[in-house]
């Protein structure tokens, strides 16, 4: 990994983009590099991972503007296609996943948040869609997910003005779940990695499936689609096992 640094801590995953020099913008190669690491993740024994931006200025500061400036529609067709191949990567692979926000999370960056389960901020964060003051829209799910977020109206204030919002701002509204200062982000996020981890990966994998689900599905389908999940967490072994200990710890 060129640009990807891969660190392990028992059965907790943090990738760190580091492209300090470009904001950790997220080019094809850094794409590549993703793609490669979450299909292995995908089958390794981790349980939780986290995504953090190297440096104090950006999480990610988006897409390759030096590289989308010098082509045109049928290579921006393509770029968008690998971006989203990664943000569905990771909003499908059946593991929590969790951006520690660190600075800038603008246009691909904020996209790349809005795919994980969990978003934690510090309070320099600055998240937005600025896409439209370059003359483009939205690319990698950004008019997708954030209206599923936050909602279509104040999606549509984000990426209609463009603006920038505060790490503040973006609690307020449902966008990240927590402000953590600066300097406990990352030993916060492990922490809380380290809680989710203990759960059972099964449960927590069919959870992340069922919410994904619901969030395009009626009511009476998602409750189907709960009770025939929560059917099966009763075929694993897990689920016994920790139903017996609990049981004689009573």
């Amino acid at each position: 990994m060129k640009y990807l640094k891969v660190e392990r801590e028992e059965d907790i995953v943090q990738i760190t983009i580091s492209r300090q020099d470009k904001l950790n913008a997220l080019s094809l190669d850094v794409m590549d590099e993703f793609i490669s690491l979450l299909d292995v993740l995908e089958k390794d024994s981790s349980r939780v991972i986290i995504i953090t931006g190297e440096g104090p200025k950006a999480f990610s500061a988006g897409a390759d503007i030096e590289y989308m400036s010098n082509i045109g529609p049928t290579d921006a067709e393509k770029y968008a296609l690998r971006g989203h191949e990664v943000l569905n990567k990771i909003e499908k692979l059946e593991k929590p996943i969790i951006a520690a926000v660190n600075g800038y999370a603008l246009g691909g960056g904020c996209e790349l948040a809005l795919s994980c389960d969990i978003r934690f901020a510090s309070p320099n964060a600055q998240l937005g869609q600025p896409e439209v003051t370059l003359g483009i829209c939205p690319g990698w799910g950004g008019t997708q997910r954030l209206l599923r977020i936050i909602g279509p109206a104040r999606a549509k204030d984000l990426i209609f003005s463009g603006r920038k919002i505060t790490a503040e701002e973006a609690l307020s509204m449902g966008l990240i779940n927590k402000i953590i200062p600066s300097e406990n982000l990352l030993s916060e996020t492990r922490a809380y990695a380290k809680v989710l981890s203990k759960n059972s990966s099964f449960a927590i994998g069919i959870s992340k499936m069922l919410v994904n689900k619901g969030t395009d599905a009626n009511l009476d389908t998602g409750l189907k689609l709960e009770i025939y999940s929560w059917a099966v967490c009763f075929s694993t072994k897990d689920r016994e096992e920790r139903m017996r200990k609990f049981t004689e710890k009573k």
